[in-house]
């Protein structure tokens, strides 16, 4: 007998029209996907007004993504949503780095360049000495490592934000570790800055009696061979917007030290980064 649809057996009937012989993932995440929403609307008892305010969100959600915007993304990043399939998918062992999400500002082919070199092409901001080393999980160096690394200027702004303003490649480089694993790149201390809160999200965000910031950070990609992939962030210890990144991106071990070593606007900041072996966590 065909299970008909009924309220007390919404998500079973849904469930139950789906072939056989489909993907048996895609046959997993559609059938929890199904009893998690339908059992979301009767925990609410959503309203049929509240439904149509639903999807006029999600239509104007829609209606600004494309190329250089996903507006998609930024509601998934806002939810958590993102942080937490970060975290699924990137589990560490104690000691090694935590990642943190991606962002939507890396460009590829970024220069190459000397260890010690400025990367702040604008002149804007106070002037900040990153140094570390990337090391082992038993803290030995590894040499050969690749730290792609890019932030905001002082204005709060890519240079992809800002292409007729910003010098090309302003705040951004790729440095390659020696036998030492050390790093060293002069760049600014980074600001905080609001994700685009022009939208559908930035109009979510309100309505919940939430800011746009993320806290200041600088970013980074670091790739070695034999070792996984580390997207992360270094956060600046006194941002005012730590405990309530939009995104959620923080995390206290990415926390880093930003000491003014003169009088004048320079700043030291020192971090080590540990990566995980390739077969520890596969």
């Amino acid at each position: 007998m065909p299970e008909y649809f009924s309220e007390e057996r919404s998500a079973e009937a849904v469930n139950s029209r789906m072939g056989r012989d489909i993907n048996p993932r895609l046959a997993e995440i559609m059938a929890s996907l199904v009893r998690h929403l339908h059992a979301f609307a009767k925990d609410i008892s959503l309203t049929q007004e509240e439904w149509q305010l639903a999807i006029g969100f999600l239509t104007r959600t829609g209606h600004l993504c494309h190329d250089e915007r996903q507006e998609f993304i930024l509601l998934s990043d806002t939810l958590g949503l993102s942080m937490l399939v970060d975290a699924i998918n990137n589990r560490r062992p104690p000691g090694a780095t935590e990642n943190t999400v991606f962002g939507p500002f890396h460009v590829e082919g970024a220069p190459i360049r000397q260890m010690g070199e400025n990367i702040s092409l604008d002149g804007k901001g106070e002037s900040c000495l990153f140094i570390g080393r990337v090391l082992d999980l038993n803290g030995n160096p590894i040499e050969g490592a690749q730290i792609d690394v890019w932030s905001d200027n002082s204005d709060g702004f890519y240079d992809v934000q800002q292409p007729d303003i910003q010098p090309k490649w302003n705040n951004r480089g790729i440095f390659v570790t020696g036998a030492d694993g050390t790093y060293s790149f002069v760049g600014i201390k980074p600001v905080s800055y609001p994700i685009p809160d022009d939208g559908p999200v930035g109009q979510m965000l309100t309505s919940l009696g939430r800011h746009p910031y993320r806290p200041a950070h600088t970013h980074y990609l670091i790739t070695a061979s034999g070792y996984q992939k580390l997207v992360t962030h270094t956060f600046v210890g006194d941002d005012p917007y730590l405990g309530s990144d939009t995104v959620f991106g923080v995390k206290n071990s990415l926390v880093a030290p930003f000491e003014r070593v003169d009088r004048a606007t320079v700043w030291r900041s020192d971090f080590d980064f540990v990566l995980t072996p390739v077969e520890s966590g596969e």
